[in-house]
């Protein structure tokens, strides 16, 4: 029997008679036996390698064969538009065997839930914060919606785990099973990852029960692709060589800020080009406009930040362009992912540098990528304030709790259990002492702190785990135009300000600094527009990678002439850099610098234990001094503390960054941010590797990253 016969008869007949499918992908075939045998599994595939069905198909056939009943399977995504845009698909395979499907998420309708609550779908679209708040819910029977429950499937796994919010899912999905009485089986579905055990056994946990990696067999691996590197110095360039290139082809463009995206968009429509956008802070009316217009259009653009990263449908892509370059190997397999998909088509992607700085990285990002190299996705480490949140989640839930109770709930889930008990009772001593918390008779309540802080909204703020910045809606009339930060309001000579969102100029009538909402109307003006954000630091082995490129050629596709020759003039800055040393720079003007092509992280540890002899700024490649630092003294000061005493300095900014913070001790807030900004690995090996000192005559182009 193949594995395609073993799947439920009702599936067979409707997948080759209603859908013609002659045969299923290699991933989808190798899928079916582990699953239908409830093995816990993580399926590798690029974007449109048949994820979704191969997790989906053999669960469909479990659910017919075993009779499950009620809502039996929590179907996961990382945001709500890929929800929206999985619906119709798992509904038509859910209706093979007579199964419903729904979605449970923030834009959905009050009467639709009640819908739901009254007569559960078979299968449940959600988002971790709404199976948040389906707990923590006074009017949900929760024992009555979970009893059912037999498999959860997580959808872009790889965007869960890499950050907090994959502690608060498998936090939730716990106090799920203890409502269940069972433990359901486990379905991650990811792109590539450089550690796929390692993210099954985080995903999977304390479960039971076989595991197994499935990821598509290397003969299922499409033909090479074609991947091409340019330099167009500005972006004004970029939209000139964007609106000459391929067209009459459906073009996807990556950005890697809002910011960049508006202004990207607003050159290419000056340009005639018919432009869309796509990003976080743009209403989800108008992002769902922009994207439909460019699923059934041919001949255009839209532009989009690593929203569109996701499994997100489009259409068929005709193009790839990447403006600068991702912070990761990972993204950029993952863009390049959205093309090839029609047969005859090819992987592709075109990078349009706009600086040396993105020029060095998109080589290097070449170069670990043709290596076969792709990072690896670590949880944060510590993740005592999401202790703290699970805890008022469980109040929330549970109306009041013994404080020993805690342990019946959270003390099974690895990331809780491997910190010592007395370090989570702290929190909670904590969280009584500032009145977030209130006890009486060892009965744990919300005291009148925690009412205050988070009870707005019926609590919702505790149900996202990421600090929200202070954004302004903007309407236009009744309609959301989207949101931006107030510096967006700040202009010069006191002149009425113009906003810049989904690609348009927008005239601000009137701004209601109370209620914080921002009333426009369109405008023929240049706008702006601003949020804040910070760029991600870059990691070890990509910043070693640079350092690899300026020393040699990259390797993956071609080169433009034009990036051919800015290359070479990067190459010709460093051409002090030899062999495997990190290089002190001392150049003519006095200034010292530490190349160490480590990485920000590892980088702010170093010129903070090196503060007592000098001070640095940092950035991802080097640590650059105001003054001359000698090998000589920069060797003693490095000796003179033991290699794991090294400590990374924070700012308030990042504290304010970290959710619940109030709720935790501020050493505990200490080591948190402490284990979280520190790379122990890229310190190690920069300590390890020999140094040695370069004078320069003259001042240099030197990249600084």
């Amino acid at each position: 029997m193949t594995p395609f016969e073993s799947l439920h008869p009702a599936l067979q007949h409707h997948l080759v008679n209603a859908l013609g499918w002659r045969r299923l992908r290699p991933l989808q075939e190798a899928a079916i036996l582990p699953l239908t045998q409830g093995q816990h599994a993580l399926l590798l595939a690029p974007t449109a390698g048949g994820k979704t069905e191969a997790g989906i198909l053999p669960v469909l056939s479990r659910m017919a064969s075993e009779n499950w009943s009620g809502m039996s399977v929590l179907y996961v995504c990382p945001i709500r538009a890929l929800l929206n845009n999985l619906e119709p698909r798992l509904a038509m395979y859910a209706g093979f065997v007579g199964r419903t499907v729904a979605r449970w998420h923030g834009d959905i309708m009050q009467s639709a839930r009640r819908r739901i609550l009254r007569s559960p779908a078979d299968i449940l679209l959600t988002t971790p914060e709404s199976l948040e708040v389906l707990l923590d819910s006074r009017s949900v029977d929760r024992t009555a919606l979970f009893s059912g429950l037999q498999a959860v499937v997580v959808d872009e796994l790889h965007s869960f785990a890499g950050d907090d919010r994959g502690w608060h899912l498998l936090a939730v999905l716990e106090r799920i099973r203890r409502i269940s009485g069972r433990e359901q089986q486990r379905i991650g579905l990811s792109a590539t990852v450089g550690n796929p055990q390692e993210l099954l056994d985080w995903l999977a946990g304390h479960c039971e029960g076989t595991r197994t990696v499935i990821a598509m067999p290397p003969m299922a691996q499409a033909s090479p692709p074609d991947v091409t590197l340019d330099y167009v110095g500005n972006l004004d360039n970029a939209a000139i060589v964007i609106s000459r290139l391929h067209r009459g082809e459906k073009r996807l463009v990556f950005c890697d800020s809002r910011s960049r995206v508006e202004s990207l968009a607003e050159k290419l429509r000056a340009q005639g080009v018919s432009t869309h956008v796509s990003h976080s802070s743009l209403s989800l009316e108008e992002r769902r406009q922009a994207e439909q217009a460019f699923a059934e259009g041919t001949n255009c653009v839209i532009v989009a930040t690593s929203t569109l990263e996701l499994g997100l449908d489009v259409g068929d892509l005709d193009r790839v362009i990447q403006i600068d370059a991702p912070a990761t190997v990972a993204s950029f397999l993952q863009r390049m992912g959205r093309t090839g998909r029609r047969s005859g088509t090819q992987r592709n992607c075109l990078f349009l540098a706009t600086d040396d700085d993105s020029l060095l990285r998109a080589a290097a990002i070449l170069r670990l990528a043709q290596l076969g190299y792709v990072e690896p996705v670590r949880p944060p480490p510590l993740p005592l304030h999401l202790f703290a949140q699970q805890v008022m989640g469980l109040l929330l839930q549970e109306g009041a709790l013994v404080r020993s109770d805690w342990t019946h709930w959270l003390w099974r889930l690895p990331c809780f259990r491997s910190i010592p008990k007395p370090e989570l009772e702290s929190v909670i001593d904590h969280m009584l002492d500032q009145r977030i918390l209130f006890a009486d008779s060892g009965i744990l309540s919300f005291g009148p702190e925690g009412e205050r802080q988070f009870g707005f909204r019926h609590f919702a703020e505790l149900f996202s785990i990421f600090q929200s910045p202070p954004l302004f809606q903007v309407l236009h009339g009744r309609s959301e135009v989207g949101y931006v930060h107030q510096t967006s309001f700040q202009v010069r000579n006191q002149g009425t300000p113009v906003l810049l969102l989904g690609g348009r100029g927008w005239l601000v009538k009137f701004v209601d600094w109370k209620r914080r909402i921002a009333y426009v109307e369109p405008s023929a003006e240049r706008g702006r527009s601003r949020w804040l954000g910070q760029s991600p630091p870059l990691h070890f082995k990509l910043c070693q990678a640079m350092r690899e490129v300026l020393l040699s050629e990259p390797m993956l596709g071609q080169k433009t002439k034009r990036a051919t020759e800015q290359l070479a003039t990067v190459q010709s800055s460093f051409a002090w850099l030899t062999g495997a040393e990190t290089a002190l720079v001392h150049d003519a003007h006095g200034k010292t610098t530490w190349w160490t092509f480590a990485g920000q992280l590892a980088n702010a540890a170093l010129a903070e234990t090196l503060r007592g002899a000098a001070t640095a700024r940092v950035s991802n490649l080097a640590l650059a001094f105001d003054g001359r630092v000698s090998a000589e003294s920069l060797t003693e000061e490095l000796a003179a503390h033991a290699e794991d005493s090294y400590r990374p300095e924070f700012s308030e900014d990042a504290i304010e960054g970290l959710k619940f913070q109030q709720c935790l001790p501020a050493q505990s807030i200490r080591e948190v941010l402490e284990r979280r900004l520190c790379d122990k690995e890229a310190i190690a090996e920069t300590l390890r590797t020999p140094r040695r000192e370069v004078f320069l005559a003259e001042e240099t182009d030197a990249v600084r990253t």
